[in-house]
């Protein structure tokens, strides 16, 4: 893997590259139905499982399969919300609330995730910079690893770092250049919107977003008024 380092600010040359709102908004909504279509069809099929009367001996089978499904749907659901959406009128969100939100998200993958959160609460805009930087943390350890999201604050400033440590963790080139800041020229705009979309939280915001890639080894550390 190719050693890399990069950094996106306000005012810097990336920030004139802005994506139009209406084409942000239907790669979001393409994204969240990719990732909903899974457990929702799987829910269908062990629905249809329970009512097929020649596959009466699955039954516990299909039932296990729409409980499984169900959790995942609603986990991603309620993730979404604050990682994508409004999230309803709460405006502030503890460390318990955000952690969970996420561990709910990746449960069952092959990598670990580990939090260092300290005390306090957190706005709108950090709250979705943070669940959006561990889950892409995370997600750069798709052979299994070790993901660490610590925060701390430095003065008026609130930084969120994420680190990945893995013998195969990488940043897809897609998800390289949405961290960046940079519009998606060539390549799969689902693995290229979270990154870009965290990148945004952080730059309208007045933060920036660092990220270092090295054998072994990715980081992400968002910095953002607290």
């Amino acid at each position: 893997m190719t050693d890399a380092a990069f950094s996106a600010q306000s005012g810097s040359p990336l920030a004139e590259l802005p994506v139009d709102g209406q084409e942000l908004a239907s790669l979001i909504a393409a994204k969240l139905c990719h990732d909903f279509i899974s457990p929702s069809g799987a829910i269908m099929s062990g629905l249809d499982l329970l009512s097929d009367p020649t596959a009466q001996d699955m039954r516990d089978d299909a039932m296990g399969l729409i409980a499984d499904s169900a959790k995942k749907m609603v986990a991603l659901v309620q993730f979404c919300r604050v990682a994508f959406g409004a999230a309803t009128t709460a405006e502030r969100f503890t460390g318990a609330e955000l952690t969970g939100l996420v561990d709910n998200v990746v449960a069952g993958g092959r990598a670990t995730l580990a939090w260092n959160l300290g005390d306090g609460d957190f706005g709108k805009p950090q709250a979705r910079a943070l669940v959006n930087l561990a889950y892409l943390t995370v997600g750069a350890l798709p052979m299994g690893g070790a993901a660490t999201v610590a925060v701390r604050r430095e003065g008026a400033q609130l930084v969120i770092e994420g680190v990945a440590e893995g013998a195969r963790a990488r940043l897809k080139a897609e998800a390289a250049t949405g961290l960046a800041g940079q519009r998606l020229t060539e390549g799969l705009a689902g693995q290229w919107i979270q990154p870009y979309w965290l990148w945004l939280t952080a730059d309208q915001a007045g933060g920036t977003l660092t990220v270092e890639a090295v054998e072994g080894r990715v980081s992400m550390t968002a910095r953002m008024p607290s």
